[in-house]
């Protein structure tokens, strides 16, 4: 039988899982977590410790029609810069109850689009952000940036307040493929931002490339990322498109019968991975890719990688705070989540309060299997003896969660001498695996399809 028609008969081409970022997803936060609790995690994070901080710019020139992301167009920077001010006013909510000695592992902005603001605003932004909390040793300040919302200005702002790692969306460099999804973004204008980036000593550079995308073939992939392979990037991001019209209404502007079937969209991933791999790139999990000298290879090498919001990670953090709108924070006791909306957001920092609305209090055994769930995402296998000794899991436990999903994925998920693990030929299914190990109850839509 051959391994595609396997993966068929297993689901692959017409499953919606979650990306799990996070166990539990998203989905399953609930109301009724405020700002209190969120208030007393931070107030237990340990002196002396390191924290990542997340903030959300959720703003664009332009909304691009692809994005399901929670953003809101804007064509003046009025209400941009009231929003800053408003993150400042959270900064110093913070500032008030960090315990002392607390300093950032990692910072990174994201959006929409961080580089809407103005130089004068970013410098003020990120001292801002810095007196807060300052970056700690070796630690990494990263900017989402638009090619087509930066100049030199910005970008010396960005340098000066400490930037070391820039991210470029591309998503894709064909302009037929661009005007579908409302993305104009030629390849001449990616390029002159990623010198520009590396002109100021910023040596590490992160892109995103998406498959899956309207007209896209096995032709127009190979030219995209070879184009982009010509940037040099230190760290890739191939994420599969998600066709979510029914939550991000957006999208119902690009044509359904133009998307490419799943197993079409499989082998457009495949195409893309082997120019990666043939260019000297380690592939990460299952869909990074990162030159060997990167710390997201090192990390991979090392089974230090980790999953967060942003993806892969080889930030070893314990808690994640988020600011700004709809931004999620981790902690070693759940998830806490800002109100969506820009308007809620901003009238409860006004009033002095964090704007938690939302979140997840870690009970039962979500720790055991979040971190099973991780274990497969990051490093396609599990360890039962950190399971056990870190965990405090037993190995009848362990047996009793791995016995029905060895059974429904075999061949592609296999029980070895130490834990779980996924062979090569498996990898596709990884999400669908991790969701064998999700006890939560789970909806298909507002997920990605699994390949």
């Amino acid at each position: 039988m051959k391994s595609d028609t396997q993966l068929a008969r297993l689901g692959l081409f017409d499953a919606r899982v979650p990306r799990y970022t996070s166990y539990p997803t998203a989905p399953q936060f609930k109301p009724g977590l405020g700002s209190d609790k969120f208030a007393d995690w931070v107030r237990a994070i340990a002196p002396g410790s390191q924290i990542s901080l997340y903030l959300h710019v959720p703003f664009c020139r332009r909304l691009c029609w692809f994005c399901a992301c929670r953003t809101q167009g804007t064509r003046s920077l009025a209400p941009v810069l009231a929003y800053v001010e408003t993150l400042k006013a959270e900064l110093d909510l913070l500032r008030a109850i960090l315990p002392e000695g607390v300093t950032l592992s990692r910072l990174h902005w994201g959006g929409g689009t961080p580089t809407l603001l103005p130089p004068e605003q970013m410098r003020d932004l990120a001292a801002h952000v810095l007196t807060t909390v300052p970056l700690g040793e070796n630690a990494e300040f990263s900017v989402e940036i638009d090619p087509n919302e930066i100049d030199d200005a910005r970008l010396d702002a960005l340098a000066e307040a400490g930037m070391n790692r820039a991210s470029i969306g591309v998503q894709d460099f064909d302009p037929e493929i661009q005007a579908i999804i409302g993305r104009d973004q030629s390849f001449e204008i990616t390029h002159a931002a990623a010198e520009a980036i590396r002109a100021r000593g910023i040596r590490s550079l992160n892109a995103d490339i998406l498959y899956g995308l309207p007209d896209q073939t096995t032709v127009r992939m190979t030219d995209s990322v070879q184009k982009l392979l010509s940037l040099n990037p230190d760290r890739v991001a191939l994420y599969g498109y998600a066709h979510v019209p029914w939550m991000a209404r957006r999208q119902q502007l690009i044509p359904s019968d133009s998307l490419p079937r799943p197993e079409e969209r499989l082998g457009l991933y495949e195409t893309a991975r082997r120019l990666f791999l043939w260019d000297g790139y380690d592939e990460i999990g299952i869909d990074h890719f990162a030159r060997p000298h990167d710390g997201l290879a090192q990390a991979a090498q090392a089974g230090r990688l980790k999953r967060n919001f942003q993806g892969y990670t080889d930030d070893t953090a314990p808690v994640l705070i988020g600011l700004g709108a709809s931004s999620i924070s981790r902690f070693p006791q759940g998830y806490a989540q800002n109100a969506p909306g820009t308007s809620d957001w901003t009238k409860s920092v006004r009033k002095g309060q964090f704007a938690t609305s939302r979140g997840h209090v870690f009970q039962g055994d979500d720790i055991l299997r979040a971190r099973i769930i991780e274990m497969l995402m990051c490093d396609f296998a599990t360890d039962d003896a950190e399971l056990i000794t870190r965990y405090g899991a037993t190995q009848a436990q362990l047996e009793a969660m791995y016995r029905p999903a060895v059974a429904h994925f075999d061949p592609f998920l296999k029980r070895g001498a130490g834990g779980l693990e996924i062979p090569l030929a498996g990898r596709p299914l990884t999400r669908m695996i991790a969701a064998a190990f999700d006890a939560y109850a789970m909806s298909r839509e507002g997920h990605s399809s699994a390949v």
